[in-house]
């Protein structure tokens, strides 16, 4: 089996061999030779005299070298370290004797050498696999050690988040410092009944197993609850009373929880402080004992006190403060109340601002000072008390601030009129001058005389300071008193359990009288528990039959001696007490001188003689002398105390010191006045009335050690249970774990003494089969025998040869320390080797078959591949052979071809070259011919323009060369004529031109003749030239005109060509026009054609888009709203699912009531033995009927009502006060219009009697009339009735079909009005019969009913009615039809004219719709005119246009609609009104002879002879006989066998249908009522008979059912056959019973799920979790002290076949019943859902179910209950839904747990269970064997940031108790009534079928 678990998991999760021990040939050797090699033998136990450090030293070495050959290469060690106390370590090298170092390697991976103690050396303590890490019970672990418990404790706080573990018979409690969903009443009743070791570690556990100890072994019990401040002892010790009030089942009644919750604020306030470990600090240890009656039900507490630190009322250190109620009184000093007080700042007060720290974190001291004040007024103390304490309290605050002067070195004086005494006398009420005078002196008394004596400055202010401690602790106890009083029961007390919540171990920098006092009371409790520990260890071993020797453990006896003995240290210090001038000083000396080396356990400190040292056996505790003296004598001065007492005005601080000498001690040891609530023997707590003086005298060391002994005293007579509280760090961090801290409070609270106790003799308990099932694999098949304990102990002597490691018991193996670790190493290995040899046989076996399936692979691969390749090489050389052919002729053809083109092309390039180059050459010349023309031009003009442009320059340069001479000559002209000599010159130069100027003329005159002959000569030349030249003009003239006409022609021809060229231009331009004009035309023609029909497309697109929105839209809204109907109806089942819970509930309570309230009627029955005369008792149950539902009319006795008024103060059952109330209210309401409704009937009944002597008196003849005329009423009625239905199926048909055929012939109105009409004229006919048939059946009914006297009314009705006329009978019936007609005419008019109104309104519609689809092609055609923008805008226009027009068409409609409703609404109310009034004038005419024949007038259906009716008829008086045979005393065992199902169902139907049929309403409720009371009592009385109860819920709903199928109604008849129809009852209508038989089938599903819960209950965790379904997949891991149930199938503990069995049972139980399948499927799942819860719940408070192999052995449970379904054909019932949150944690512990995927993939599929429940489950993950692996921290993080969005419910548990709503879903029977045989054997004789 195991293989095949191995096999599943997969290969990566082997996780690495530590040892590696099958690898190498060398390594298995070694094995072999390990598994055989001898044991050392062990050494001896150490002695009690070795000292309290060589102890702690054996704790973990003692097994050091039993076990040395377990320190190998890989074993892991731990090692000491300064920081973590103890460091994990891994050797390196395997440990040889002699070796003086060991190789390690810590786990961050450094290596290191660990050096042995060369004297002892002692190996460092081994480590636990890691499959024993996180064991609920420390014992468990293999190696029991410091740092094994250490280390355990902390996985299980930090990565389990589980502050609560075993450790032997202790439970340790690790503060979380945050708040844990562990202690809901869920979890309080998942613990109820439990065993310890069943469920996990808690502090319900503890306290359930001492109130079943109380119950089953009649001892008193106590928890003893220590740990020092912070550590939560408190909460602890009120979470196990609360535990205490709940189980008990007494919260209601006693309320002593609440009553001791309540006095908390108040303890607190006074009692409590804030220190530097903790802010709201106990500065006082109590002891609460809660109080149980026989029936062990709380019915009282009390309250003990021990050493209240009253020191801290005067002095505070650093960061403290004073107790909290004076800081709460400050901050509530602006109150009203509290202004008499003159209080103010806490600053202001020297007793509450010595801390310097007035104020906590988080703390609103005023509002906690409400808090107080409440709680006193709920526990008694009135206000006038209460102020009286906060007087005190103020007083005290003001006493603190009294100052002194000093006069001299021995005197003082209060400075006068001093504020601070005057407001602390005012409120004492007492004299100011008394009080300042006895502050600053004391009265001294001797044998002869008194003398007063000043007192110093130092003294007077010790005095105030002993006076202000002493009020306040007179004024703490006077309350405490007061508690106790509040809490005190009455009642005598049976048992009590106590619960003790006391400081633990202190140690701090500075230790007093305080500390020394608390270590000594836990030096007392550690011996107790030492003890008692021992002494369990002694009985378990010799209940075993264990040879053991009786060894010596540690006692801490001498540390007790040496504090309490003769000559101890509070001796000494009570001696130095009486001492006049004692000190702390000589006390010290007394010390040393007595103690010092004489006793091992005191020593002095090297560098202080004022201080001692004692060695607890915690650790060293280094005391300071100082103080102790003042502190034991506590001194007050007795004049200041009379001084107080005098006080007349203050009425309680009298009070508190005249109750001073009855109390024992200053620190309430024991209260005043406290009756002792134990039955033990105990010391009283009251002194003796002659010794009271004495006992005031007394010390506080001797008063705290008297009581210290009464409570050891209390403890050794009771039986202890043991709760040590850790504080895991000093900062109130949530899980934050400081080692040292932890491990010092460890020490100190004997957790390791209780290792080291168990660790000494065989701490590893099996029992035999436990050991078989955890290493069977160890064993051979030869070796398993039958006998269990023969094959162990065959095992054992192979596996370990020492046999002092181990012996054998009577029932279990107990094993010495290691040996199971060394057990779990041999199995490891085992499974180990044994897994590679698995994984090397599958792998080699898939391998090989891998490789076959390869080769075989490749030969057929080789085959096809080779032959494709043969076939493609065929293929080519074909294809090859082939392509040389074509390529032949291809090339030749391609060549040939080639040279073809090539000539051609050659031929005519070189015919395009030469044409080419001729041309060119062509070319060119004409080019250079041109070139040259153009060059001459060029030059020429060139050369022109050269010359133009020189010539210009020449001039030009002439020009300015001869103006600038010109100017120069001007300058010398105009210089020259401004002297002589230039006017000489100019005559000169005068002259000379002049002669020059006369030579010109002569010259020139010369030439003048030459050319005047010339001219001459040329004028005759010229004149001779002129003729010939005129001659020639004229000649031209003649030819100009001519030329000028043909000029004028060609100019006309020109401008007319031009014109016409003008004409064409303007034509061709035109028709370029007109073409690009209808080009463009054209292309924007296409181009509008295109953007039309793109925006065509695009409306049809945006028409098809909107389309697709609008179907989309549709499809969506349609979908939302089938969502959402979806929804609404779940939420509408949910919301019905929950009235009908509420409602059910509902029922449930009422049920419980009746049920008490009968007890009480019983009981006061049984308390008054003469019964009223007169006095005649109902049944409970049936006025209860009566009174809830009003169904019944009878009068009950006068005694009654005030019997049901006094039930609310005689019940005492827990209930809703509330809901009694209403119940009660609704009660007297129902009986009061039971009684109205009775008087009634009673006036009714007068006027039927007076109406009836009125008839007698008249003639017969009227009689008949009146007969007659009811008869035709009652006709007239049903015809009324009829005609209503009619009319309604009419207008219903008219409203379903609103579409234009509604007028058509196929219409459902047509159908429905030709129905009608054919109804009315085959009713005429009818009628026709009826009357004749009427005639004929009142004539025999004549002739029977002549001979009876008791019938006169109607013998003279029928001979009334035989007088009547054929024709007057049928003109009568005609004319009712007629006028019924007439009416269906005039409606049918009405129809036909709202037909044709429709008909027309659809019309209108029609071509309002055909008008508006014009518009719309209208607006279409105009936007396709429109550019796009403006066509969008205007359909959007249109759209708005249009969802305005319909908006108000539709706001039209609706206000129609809600006139039409208005208007119906009131003509309904006229109905209803209307047939209202002529039901009660109908009621009102019928006498009640009339009603009572009315029932045997059969009209319709005629009888036939000897024809069984299916009804039974009994008499009145065999009723109760009827009740009594057929259900009080049916056993339903012979009924289920041998009749059919639901027989007495049956029968007391047919009994009410004959009640029905003679129309006899006190029959039918009397039958009724008698029936369900008989049920009620059948219940009652076996209502923890599965059968019964089963049998009783079959027949009251197959009763149900009867009452539905035959009532008449149409939903019910539908199912019937005809002739059941036919017994339908006819008179009464029962739909009011049929509720009250609903309830009460409701009320017996709810006893049936309580019966089969309380069967299912044992079972389920033993079959479901505990029991191995499949053997060998969860090993058995190792358990501690605390033994769980055995996980194996012994005789007597259930299996999964047991649970299958039981299901059986009941589904055969009520299938032979006839229980509706409907309801059997209810049935079933509730049962599985508490198979479910149950199971479920107890997973997630087990820490050893929460593994891979458990998981798969749930799943596979569950498969069996599916497959039992399957089965049963009820997997449709909802069965397997309710344990689908039991299978996806079974399948959350067997998926993967390591990456995101993992988280991913578990959040998906874990969607029925809550966060809370998967953060559970992965922390409570445990794994059995080494291949599994712990869930990381991180992973956890993961899933709750993954699930932090998740809504749902933060509760842990599943509510096991919820029982789903019943529903009754109608079941018609198609048994026929006629043919029930009732068999002899129900003793029913006295039935007659008729």
């Amino acid at each position: 089996m195991t293989s095949v678990v191995l096999l599943g998991k997969p290969e990566r999760e082997i996780p690495k061999l530590p040892y590696e021990i099958v690898y190498t040939k060398t390594r298995d050797m070694e094995i072999c030779s390990m598994e055989i090699e001898p044991i050392l033998p062990g050494k001896e136990i150490p002695a009690a005299s070795e000292s309290a450090e060589n102890l702690r030293c054996w704790r973990y070495g003692m097994e050091i070298d039993v076990l040395e050959y377990m320190y190998v290469k890989y074993a892991r060690v731990w090692i000491p370290d300064p920081e973590e106390v103890w460091k994990s370590a891994e050797l390196l090298k395997d440990y040889k004797p002699g070796d003086k170092v060991l190789q390690l390697r810590l786990e961050e991976g450094k290596d290191l050498e660990y050096s042995l103690d060369p004297k002892t050396k002692e190996l460092p303590p081994l480590r636990n696999p890691d499959i024993l890490v996180g064991e609920n019970d420390l014992t468990a672990l293999s190696y029991l050690h410091e740092p094994a418990v250490l280390h355990n404790l902390k996985v299980r706080f930090i990565d389990s988040k589980l502050i609560y573990t075993y450790c032997g018979i202790v439970l340790v409690a690790i503060n979380p410092y945050e708040q844990l969903p562990i202690y809901g009443e869920d979890i309080i009743n998942a613990y109820s009944g439990q065993n310890m070791g069943d469920m996990d570690p808690h502090i319900f556990a503890v306290a359930e197993e001492a109130y079943k100890q109380m119950a089953r072994d009649e001892r008193n019990q106590s928890i003893i609850v220590s740990g020092e401040s912070g550590a939560g002892k408190t909460v602890s010790a009120k979470y196990a009373m609360r535990y205490f009030a709940t189980v008990s089942g007494s919260a209601s009644e006693a309320n002593v929880e609440e009553k001791v919750l309540a006095s908390n604020p108040i303890m607190e306030s006074i009692g409590n402080a804030k220190t530097t470990r903790n802010d709201n600090s106990s500065r006082f240890g109590k002891y609460i004992e809660i109080g149980f009656d026989k029936r062990y039900r709380i019915i009282g507490a009390n309250m003990r006190t021990y050493l209240l630190e009253k020191s801290r009322v005067v002095f505070q250190a650093e960061e403290e403060r004073n107790y909290h109620i004076f800081y709460q009184l400050c901050a509530s000093a602006a109150l009203p109340e509290f202004k008499t007080l003159r209080l103010g700042s806490a600053n202001y007060f020297h007793y509450t601002k010595q801390g310097g720290s007035p104020v906590i974190d988080g703390v609103d001291d005023a509002k906690e000072m409400v808090n107080t004040r409440q709680a006193c007024t709920l526990l008694g103390i009135s206000d006038s008390y209460q102020m009286g304490i906060f007087r005190i309290l103020a007083g005290i605050l003001h006493l603190g601030n009294v100052e002194f002067a000093s006069r001299d070195s021995d005197s003082c004086t209060v400075p006068p009129k001093h504020e601070p005494l005057i407001i602390f006398c005012d409120l004492m009420g007492v004299e100011y001058e008394e009080m300042a005078h006895w502050l600053c002196h004391r009265k001294l008394a001797t044998a002869t005389e008194t003398y007063i004596k000043p007192i110093s400055k130092l003294h007077a202010i010790n005095a105030r300071d002993a006076l202000a401690k002493h009020i306040y602790a007179n004024l703490f106890n006077w309350i405490v008193d007061h508690v106790n009083k509040a809490l005190h029961a009455t009642v005598k007390q049976h048992s009590f359990i106590g619960v003790l919540d006391i400081y633990g171990f202190e140690t701090f920098e500075i230790n007093s009288f305080e500390q020394f006092c608390i270590n000594y009371a836990n030096e007392k409790l550690q011996q107790q528990f030492n003890m008692h520990v021992f002494k369990l260890e002694q009985e378990e071993y010799m209940k075993e039959q264990i040879p053991w020797t009786l060894i010596d453990f540690y006692d801490n006896q001498p540390c007790i001696n040496l504090i309490e003995a003769k000559m101890g240290i509070l001796d000494l210090l009570d001696e130095e007490c009486k001492m006049p001038k004692g000190s702390d000083d000589s006390w010290a000396q007394k010390l040393y001188n007595t103690h010092l080396n004489k006793c091992a356990l005191f020593e002095k400190p090297r560098l202080s003689n004022k201080a001692f040292i004692i060695k607890h056996f915690a650790d060293k505790v280094e005391y300071q002398c100082e103080g102790f003296l003042e502190k034991n004598k506590d001194t007050v001065y007795e004049e200041q105390i009379k001084v107080l007492k005098s006080s007349k005005k203050f009425k309680l601080l009298p009070e508190l010191f005249q109750d001073e000498e009855k109390v024992l001690s200053p620190t309430s040891a024991t209260p005043s006045g406290r009756v002792p609530l134990s039955r033990m023997p105990i010391k009283p707590a009251k002194a003796r009335p002659g010794q009271a003086s004495k006992e005031h005298k007394k010390t506080v060391g001797h008063q705290f050690r008297n009581s210290l002994h009464l409570l050891m005293e209390t403890l050794n007579a009771t039986t202890p249970h043991y709760v040590r509280c850790i504080k895991p760090n000093d900062f109130k961090f949530p899980f934050t774990f400081d080692e040292k801290r932890a491990v010092q409070q460890l020490r100190a609270c004997g957790v390791l003494e209780t290792i080291r106790i168990s660790a000494a003799g065989f701490p590893s308990r099996w029992t035999y089969q436990e050991f078989f099932s955890r290493y069977r694999v160890l064993m051979k098949q030869r070796d398993v025998l039958g006998d269990r304990k023969q094959t162990c102990k065959n095992v054992l002597e192979k596996l370990i040869q020492d046999k002092d490691k181990y012996q054998f018991g009577k029932t279990k193996i107990f094993f010495r320390a290691g040996q199971v670790a060394y057990l779990e190493k041999i199995r490891a290995d085992k499974l180990r080797a044994a897994c590679i040899r698995i994984q090397k046989t599958i792998r080699g076996w898939l391998m090989r078959k891998k490789y076959v399936r390869m080769r075989k692979a490749a030969i057929t691969i080789q085959r096809h591949v080779r032959g494709y390749q043969a076939r493609c090489y065929a293929k080519f050389l074909r294809r090859t052979r082939a392509a040389i052919t074509i390529q032949k002729f291809q090339r030749m053809y391609v060549v040939r071809k080639r040279y073809q083109c090539m000539r051609d092309a050659t031929i005519a390039l070189q015919a395009l070259l030469r044409g080419y180059m001729v041309r060119n050459k062509y070319q060119m010349m004409l080019r250079e011919h041109k070139s040259v023309v153009i060059q001459k031009h060029v030059r020429g003009w060139l050369a022109r323009r050269r010359y133009g442009r020189t010539l210009r320059a020449i001039v030009y340069l002439q020009c300015c060369y001869r103006r600038m001479m010109a100017k120069r000559e001007l300058k010398k002209l105009k210089i020259e004529a401004r002297s002589v000599e230039r006017y000489k010159k100019l005559h000169i130069g005068l002259e000379n031109k002049i002669m020059q100027l006369q030579r010109k003329i002569d010259e020139q005159n010369k030439e003048y003749k030459s050319l005047l002959e010339k001219m001459s000569s040329l004028e005759i030349t010229y004149s001779t030239e002129t003729e010939k030249l005129r001659s020639d003009v004229e000649r031209l003239r003649m030819s100009e005109e001519e030329a000028k006409n043909a000029t004028n022609r060609v100019i006309s021809l020109q401008e007319e060509i031009a014109k016409l060229r003008r004409e064409l231009h303007q034509t061709q331009s035109e028709k370029k026009s007109i073409e690009e004009w209808a080009d463009k035309y054209k292309h924007e023609t296409e181009q509008l054609v295109s953007e039309l029909k793109e925006q065509n497309s695009l409306l049809k697109t945006e028409k098809e888009e909107l389309n697709r929105r609008i179907h989309d839209q549709a499809r969506e809204i349609t979908e939302s709203m089938e969502k959402k109907l979806v929804e609404e109806t779940k939420q509408l089942e949910l919301d019905l699912n929950d009235e009908r819970l509420r409602y059910q509930n509902l029922l449930n309570e009422f049920s419980r009531l009746e049920e008490r309230y009968d007890d009480l009627k019983d009981e006061m029955n049984l308390m008054v033995s003469i019964p009223k005369p007169g006095h005649k008792r109902t049944d409970s149950t049936h006025s209860s009927n009566e009174s809830e539902y009003t169904f019944s009319s009878e009068i009950t006795e006068a005694e009654d009502l005030p019997l049901r008024m006094e039930e609310p103060s005689e019940k005492k059952a827990p209930l809703d006060m509330s809901l009694f109330l209403k119940l009660q209210k609704r009660v007297s309401e129902l009986e009061q219009e039971k009684q109205s409704l009775q008087d009634e009937l009673d006036r009714k009944e007068e006027q039927a009697l007076r109406a009836k002597a009125k008839e007698e008196e008249r003639p017969p003849i009227r009689g008949a009339e009146l007969e007659y005329e009811s008869l035709k009423r009652q006709e007239l009625e049903s015809e009324n009735k009829k005609l209503k239905n009619e009319l309604n199926e009419l207008q219903k048909a008219l409203t379903e079909t609103r579409a234009p055929e509604v007028t058509a012939p196929g219409a459902p109105a047509y159908r429905v009005l030709l129905d009608q009409l054919t109804s009315v004229s085959e009713e005429l006919e009818v009628r026709k019969e009826e009357v004749l048939i009427l005639r004929s059946q009142l004539v025999s009914q004549k002739e029977a009913i002549q001979p009876k006297n008791t019938m006169t009314d109607a013998t003279i009705l029928l001979e009334d009615v035989q007088k009547m006329k054929d024709k007057g009978e049928i003109a009568q019936a005609y004319i009712g039809l007629k006028e019924t007609n007439r009416l269906l005419e005039s409606q049918l008019q009405s129809q036909k004219k709202s037909h044709e109104n429709e008909l027309e309104s659809l019309r209108g519609e029609i071509q309002s719709l055909k008008e508006e689809n014009n518009r719309q092609q209208q607006l279409l055609a105009q936007n396709l005119q429109l550019p796009p923008e403006a066509r969008i805008e205007a359909s959007l226009q249109h759209e708005i246009t249009r969802l305005t027009n319909e908006n108000l068409d539709l706001m039209e409609q609706l206000e129609k609609q809600d006139k039409t409703v208005r208007k119906l609404k009131k003509q309904l109310k006229v109905f209803a009104k209307k047939i209202g009034e002529l039901e009660v004038g109908q009621m009102e005419n019928i006498s009640p002879g009339q009603i009572i024949d009315e029932p045997i007038r059969p009209v319709n259906i005629p009888r036939k002879e000897k024809d069984f009716q299916g009804m039974l008829e009994y008499k009145k008086e065999d009723e109760q006989k009827l009740v009594k045979n057929l259900i009080l005393e049916l056993k339903p065992r012979g009924v289920a066998v041998n009749l059919i199902p639901g027989l007495p169902a049956y029968i007391l139907f047919m009994c009410v249908r004959h009640a029905d049929y003679l129309n006899d309403d006190q029959k039918v409720r009397s039958l009724l009522t008698s029936t369900i009371n008989g049920i009620k009592k059948v219940l009652k009385k076996r209502g923890d008979d599965f059968e019964t109860v089963s049998f009783w819920l079959s027949n009251t709903c197959r009763f149900l059912h009867c009452l539905k199928q035959y009532s008449g109604e149409e939903g019910f008849m539908k199912h019937n056959t005809p002739r059941q129809n036919e017994h339908c009852l006819t008179n009464f209508d029962l739909a009011e019973y049929r509720q009250v038989l609903s309830d009460l089938a409701i009320q017996i599903y709810q006893q049936l799920v309580r019966v089969l819960e309380n069967i299912l209950q044992p079972m389920i965790v033993s079959g479901m979790l505990e029991h191995e379904t499949i053997q060998g997949v969860s090993g058995v891991k190792p358990t501690g002290l605390r033994k769980r149930t055995s996980s194996i199938a012994d005789e007597g503990t259930y299996t999964l076949d047991s649970i299958i069995r039981q299901l059986n049972s009941f589904h055969s139980v009520m299938c032979q019943h006839g229980m509706d399948p409907e309801l059997i499927k209810q049935v079933v799942k509730q049962m599985f859902y508490i198979i479910g819860a149950v199971t479920l719940n107890n997973l997630l408070l087990r820490k050893d179910m929460c593994s891979w192999s458990k998981g798969m052995q749930i799943r596979y449970n569950v498969s069996q209950l599916e497959e039992w379904l399957r089965d049963k054909n009820l997997m449709n019932s909802g069965a397997k839904e309710t344990l689908e949150p039991l299978i996806q944690a079974a399948q959350l512990l067997q998926v993967k747990k390591k990456t995101d995927e993992d988280a991913e993939a578990i959040c998906s599929m874990c969607n029925a269970l809550t966060t809370a429940q998967i953060v559970k489950v992965l922390n409570l993950y445990t794994p059995v064997n080494e291949f599994e692996e712990r869930v990381l921290v991180s992973f956890i993080r993961t899933i709750q940031v993954r699930l932090r969005d998740r809504k749902d419910s933060p509760q842990l548990l599943m509510d096991a108790k919820h029982i789903f709503p019943v529903t009754f879903p109608f079941n018609p029977s198609s048994l026929a009534l006629e043919t029930i045989q009732i068999p002899a054997s129900l003793g029913l004789g006295f039935i007659s079928r008729v």
